[in-house]
């Protein structure tokens, strides 16, 4: 659907059994089968992943099917998977799962600490029966430290990670990003640590377990903030839109509307100046390096708030680029899908579902020349390949697979 030419893919032929929901999980294995490995999604008969229902909006539901929906967000991180429905609970099931641990090359999950060893499919119980096996779990807290046995999301990790106490305006509340970005990023490195463990595992045999924790991640991602404090010994706070170490790095309004500018070094602070008709700041001895613009922000900024606020987004547009100021207007969601960027980079493919329906997702970032990203499959309706998977997989019979859902341990679409 996404009109690519074929092309070799980079993890074809790896095997990735999913048994983790909500996002941080999904997203990991998402990044994975975009790149050609089979990702089997191991879900719940009748409820499958938590996000399902996790609308409005949601996909409308196809004639006489009444199982779990599609929200946005669940489609956000489960295209190119296939959905398999397994009671977990049964012995069965997960004798199952161990089966298909055998097979895989790679196993995701984010229960609580020690929530699986109950079913024999913690990494010691599936590594006995792999030892090539790379385990990747995901916790809110790890599954070492003092709070290994809390739950965990989100919202909770940005909050004890630091990120909302320098998040929001100098004067307001603590406030957390409009994305999970704890969720987001945890996904992301462990798909780092995936693919390295990977790497070894090819090499040597060997597999590993990896432990990603929200908590770990999101102090990792405090970046030079982390580095202030450490090296300063002072807590940073909240500066709103400003930059802590550069000026002029904020928003401004114009006369239109709001404006984000991010000016980096010297050159470009001269050329704003100049691109705004007053090119005596640049020259100011209060403003002519970045360290002169920290100390002397309060003068600088109200002064270069007064004359942005004169003009009009678009015009500032028209000329800030060209003159190698970074600069950019603050869209909505909706402006930026209707930017002529989105087209041109390919950032939107499209599905579309056996019933016409339209499945829309968000390109993976990263343009591989000889291994792209490919957007062969939407995301799966619940229990959508339980049947074709487990024949592949384990190579299961129609009467092995029929005996199994006789009895509970599986379920499909029908």
């Amino acid at each position: 659907m996404s009109g690519n030419a074929p092309s070799p893919m980079a993890l074809a032929g790896v095997k990735v059994l999913d048994l983790s929901r909500v996002l941080a999980g999904p997203w990991c294995t998402q990044i994975l089968a975009d790149f050609g490995a089979d990702v089997i999604k191991i879900e719940a008969p009748r409820v499958g992943d938590d996000t399902r229902s996790w609308g409005p909006p949601d996909l409308p539901r196809e004639d006489g099917w009444d199982g779990a929906g599609e929200s946005a967000y669940y489609l956000s991180c489960n295209r190119n998977k296939r959905s398999v429905a397994v009671n977990l609970a049964s012995a069965d099931g997960q004798a199952l799962i161990r089966r298909l641990a055998v097979e895989a090359d790679i196993v995701v999950e984010n229960f609580k600490v020690g929530g699986l060893k109950k079913y024999g499919l913690d990494y010691t119980s599936l590594s006995a029966l792999n030892p090539r096996l790379i385990y990747c779990s995901i916790t809110g807290f790890g599954q070492t430290g003092p709070y290994a046995d809390r739950p965990g999301y989100d919202f909770v990790a940005q909050a004890m990670g630091g990120m909302m106490s320098i998040t929001g305006e100098t004067d307001g509340p603590p406030i957390k990003p409009g994305v999970a970005m704890a969720d987001v990023s945890t996904g992301m490195y462990a798909t780092v640590s995936v693919l390295m463990a990977l790497r070894h595992a090819e090499r040597t045999g060997q597999g590993q377990h990896i432990d990603c924790s929200l908590l770990d991640t999101q102090i990792s991602m405090l970046a030079n903030q982390a580095l202030s404090y450490l090296v300063g010994g002072k807590s940073p706070g909240r500066l709103g839109n400003a930059h802590p170490t550069v000026v002029p790095y904020r928003v401004f309004d114009a006369a239109d509307g709001p404006i984000v500018v991010a000016v980096g070094n010297n050159g470009q602070y001269a050329a704003l100046c100049a691109v705004l008709n007053v090119p005596e700041l640049a020259t100011d001895p209060r403003f002519d390096t970045n360290a002169k613009r920290v100390v002397n922000r309060a003068q600088l900024e109200p002064l270069l708030q007064e004359i942005i606020g004169r003009y009009k987004v678009a015009d500032l547009m028209a000329q800030f680029p060209a003159k190698g100021v970074p600069a950019g207007p603050v869209n909505t969601i909706g402006q930026i899908f209707e930017d002529p960027f989105v087209p041109a980079r390919g950032v939107v493919q499209r599905f579309e579902r056996e019933d016409g329906v339209a499945v829309p997702t968000v390109a993976y970032p990263g343009k591989l020349s000889v291994t792209p990203a490919r957007y062969d499959n939407p995301p799966p309706r619940l229990g959508e390949h339980t049947n074709t998977a487990l024949a592949d997989w384990l190579g299961l019979a129609p009467d092995e697979l029929g005996a199994l859902k006789q009895a509970g341990v599986i379920a499909d679409r029908d």
